[in-house]
């Protein structure tokens, strides 16, 4: 054998990597799953990054506290043999008609911890508190509490309305002089966003803002990263779909809250 020949039965054959939208940039391929799907690994070990982002909750009626975001987890240099491995993308909750937000879904890689739906929004009229997920939901009353690593605690109810649901990168706000905003999510994957096209403003997984008690004056703000707006003189706003972002809260008695976003998981590795 020539020494061509040799070289080449040295080399490692890269692995043939299928499933999801591919995109490349950087020195990097991005496998994007906004829905759920199936990454195929074939012909070797992929080495890779993840992040895995849940769907948001939905946002409480009457004066309601914001969705909370869903849960965000990453992890670095996974190794994936060859094998068929399960994605799993959290849809968003439902925005109230009762008493709370409806939680959002959980996602998941294969058998990697799930990451929990962010926490759907308390309503005022019967003090329910918001709802635990990845990011806790804003309170009609307190805020629910977020799953430690994935996200943060909503806010919590005032005169002026609803808490705040809890983001990624900080927690939902405490309603007064307006009602509570949105916690704010993470740019920490800025660069992912840009290649992929994904995210809001190189931000995921952001709160939702918490619903006025009247048409008198704002809502809360959206948290950055996908939240949506809670009502007050504008409507009420939907958290955006494939940020994890959570729904906004709803008007005193005449609107319901808004449904958060679906989740997105997205696998990168070098080219």
């Amino acid at each position: 054998m020539d020494i061509l020949g040799i070289v080449a039965s040295q080399q490692t054959l890269a692995p043939t990597i299928t499933g999801g939208t591919l995109y490349t940039s950087g020195g990097y391929n991005y496998r994007v799953f906004t829905s759920s799907g199936t990454l195929g690994v074939s012909g070797g070990t992929l080495v890779c990054d993840l992040m895995v982002v849940a769907g948001g909750g939905g946002g409480g009626r009457d004066q309601g506290g914001g969705g909370g975001a869903g849960g965000l987890l990453s992890f670095t240099s996974e190794s994936l043999v060859s094998n068929s491995y399960t994605v799993t993308v959290g849809a968003g909750g439902a925005g109230s008609t009762g008493s709370q937000g409806v939680d959002g879904n959980d996602s998941q890689f294969a058998a990697l911890t799930l990451v929990k739906g962010g926490g759907g929004g308390g309503q005022f009229t019967y003090s329910n508190n918001g709802r635990t997920g990845g990011s806790g939901g804003g309170g009609g009353f307190s805020g629910g509490s977020g799953t430690s690593g994935q996200g943060n605690s909503g806010g919590n109810y005032g005169a002026s309305g609803g808490g705040g649901g809890g983001g990624k990168g900080g927690a939902g706000g405490n309603a007064d002089p307006n009602p509570g905003a949105g916690g704010a999510g993470t740019n920490s994957f800025s660069s992912w966003a840009t290649a992929t096209s994904t995210g809001v403003s190189g931000f995921y997984a952001g709160g939702g803002g918490g619903g006025r008690e009247n048409t008198g004056g704002p809502g809360g703000a959206a948290g950055s990263g996908g939240g949506g707006a809670g009502a007050g003189s504008g409507s009420a706003t939907a958290g955006t779909a494939n940020t994890g972002g959570g729904g906004g809260g709803g008007l005193v008695s005449s609107s319901v809250g808004l449904a958060g976003g679906s989740g997105i998981v997205i696998v990168r590795y070098a080219v």
